[in-house]
């Protein structure tokens, strides 16, 4: 096995409903996962070029819907940008989709693959190393290697599935969102003063021999599952350890994930923290690197509608104070008095004076007014944040704004998604979780 015979099977289905309002484009318009926007450009290009660096040369996505198809295609078409060659699944093939394993399957048959395949999800972001997929994949002799993130058992109870290893790194059995007390229970072993500290949790990727997948999946069982509800982690791996199938774990360095507000906000930090080295070199080097930021010289050249000073400028004599981990996109425009920290600013964004913003994403052409502050949230595209000095406006806790939505000055929010488009009005008092989808939800709280 080796980088020529390895392809990129890339499952790009389901809705995005977890990540709601970032994968909304007006309140009954879902845009793909694979198109969430990430530190200036959407998910998917990274994927691909992360894989591409590392030998990846073909590409196979397996979409689902004409909306999803159709986006995806626009962003990457076959490829020719990224000097690779890119195919999609047929959307006839659709209904048969039921499940990442299942859409693995079909498509594997679909397409004739007999060698080598990196088959990834794309609402997740990876630091891997494929040449050490393969060699584990080669010394086990295995039909499928899973890529494996080690965990404390803390972090695991009730969220992740655990996986059974043999000495030899092959699984032997799985434990599904387990109890700390199951997980105690059944490694005692990480109890024990010098034992491991982790356990395997599965990342969703998986190296899989093709041919010798396809022939292992033509027992009835699966073939019965795989026309009704077929999963990689819930179903497949585990009906392919029990027929006796070697299946290997090797551990890659980072998973993030990015299918909801908390894990989206929380990746995206961790990348601009510099925590995945393969996206932090194809960011470029940053302008900075005491702290670190990266801002795109049109900005730094942009001069503010007030002073008419530029932001090279402002960060020269501290009117302007940039922390780490900042990214700032084209052709932004910022007042004195802002303060960022940890945050991805996309272009053509505005930041009026005093705004304070850490721990969040401001999508392309945001209108941020003057004083507000903004911390671990999400603000789209097109958001517009009437804010003043007086009555600025406050978003904080993971709150989330889709896009061209508008804010009143004066608004607070603390863990509260606003549906795109909608004018919210002067509020606060919201509880934490609410979900303002239509005018008639605004309006409970006026």
């Amino acid at each position: 096995m080796g980088y020529d015979s390895t392809v990129g099977i890339i499952l790009a289905g389901g809705r995005g409903e977890r990540a709601k309002p970032i994968t909304l484009q007006s309140a009954d318009y879902i845009r793909s996962k694979a198109l969430i926007p990430f530190a200036g450009r959407p998910l998917i290009e990274w994927i691909v070029e992360a894989c591409r660096d590392q030998g990846i040369r073909r590409f196979y996505v397996v979409a689902q819907g004409v909306e999803n198809r159709s986006q995806i295609k626009l962003v990457l078409g076959h490829g020719e940008r990224y000097g690779v060659q890119i195919d999609y699944s047929r959307a006839r093939f659709d209904p048969y989709n039921v499940g990442s394993g299942a859409a693995t399957l079909h498509n594997l048959e679909q397409w004739n693959l007999t060698g080598t395949a990196l088959v990834l999800p794309v609402d997740s972001l990876f630091e891997f190393s494929l040449d050490r997929l393969l060699a584990a994949q080669r010394d086990a002799d295995a039909v499928v290697t899973v890529a494996a993130v080690p965990r404390a058992p803390e972090e695991i109870a009730g969220k992740y599935g655990v996986m059974r290893t043999t000495t030899d790194q092959l699984v032997c059995g799985f434990l599904e969102k387990p109890k700390l007390s199951v997980i105690e229970r059944e490694f005692p072993e990480i109890t024990q003063p010098h034992g491991p500290r982790t356990l395997a949790t599965n990342a969703g990727m998986y190296l899989i021999d093709c041919a010798r997948l396809r022939l292992a999946a033509r027992t009835p069982e699966l073939i019965r599952l795989a026309q009704q509800r077929l999963d990689w982690g819930n179903d497949l791996l585990p009906r392919l350890v029990g027929l006796g199938h070697p299946v290997a774990v090797d551990p890659i360095a980072r998973l993030g994930d990015l299918g909801n507000i908390r894990d989206y906000l929380g990746t995206l930090g961790d990348a601009l923290g510099g925590l995945y080295p393969q996206l932090d070199q194809a960011l470029g080097k940053p302008l900075s690197e005491d702290p670190r930021y990266w801002i795109h010289e049109t900005s730094l050249r942009s001069k503010d509608h007030i002073t008419g000073t530029t932001l090279a400028q402002k960060i020269a004599e501290g009117s302007v104070v940039i922390g780490p981990g900042v990214r700032i996109g084209r052709h932004v425009e910022i007042g004195t008095g802002v303060r960022l920290r940890a945050t991805d600013v996309g272009d053509g964004v505005d930041l009026h004076e005093g705004v304070q913003v850490e721990g969040s994403v401001l999508g392309d052409s945001a209108v941020i007014g003057p004083y507000a502050q903004i911390s671990d949230s999400y603000v789209g595209p097109m958001v517009q944040v009437h804010s003043d000095v007086r009555s600025p406006v406050r978003l904080e806790a993971l709150s989330a704004v889709g896009d061209g939505a508008r804010l009143w000055s004066g608004t607070r929010l603390s863990g509260v998604s606003v549906y795109p488009r909608l004018r919210v009005p002067t509020v606060s008092g919201v509880p934490s979780g609410t979900q303002l989808t239509s005018s008639d939800d605004i309006l409970q709280w006026v």
